[in-house]
């Protein structure tokens, strides 16, 4: 059974940093692809960052240059740095692997993420 657990969230000021990590068990994220999305009140969950099993990452428009996906496969575990935080990036944070757009898993708990201005 695949288990997906995030943490790291928080509540911090604007231009802040956060670092988010997401362990995953059940499945091995050194051969799937893996993205970290989010989903803020009242919004439609949204996929911001996501790495290929060969390692080729890709990100939204609103967090290219301030997001980094990566992961350890040792530790069978994706991060996601993020630097500059701003307001708009309150959201509850959720990591899941997907093939050709659709989630695969079931969705974790999810991560806070509060910037205050």
């Amino acid at each position: 059974q695949v288990q997906l657990v995030e943490s790291g969230g928080g509540l911090v000021q604007a231009g802040g940093s956060l670092r988010l990590s997401c362990v995953a068990s059940g499945l091995l994220v050194s051969i799937n692809t893996m993205g970290w999305y989010r989903q803020a009140p009242g919004k439609q969950r949204e996929l911001v960052a996501g790495i290929s099993s060969g390692g080729r990452t890709n990100y939204a428009d609103s967090v290219q240059g301030r997001f980094t996906i990566s992961r350890d496969n040792a530790k069978n575990t994706v991060y996601l740095q993020m630097n500059s935080l701003k307001p708009e990036d309150t959201a509850v944070y959720y990591c899941n692997a997907h093939v050709l757009g659709a989630t695969m898993y079931d969705w974790g708990q999810g991560t806070q993420v509060t910037v205050s201005s």
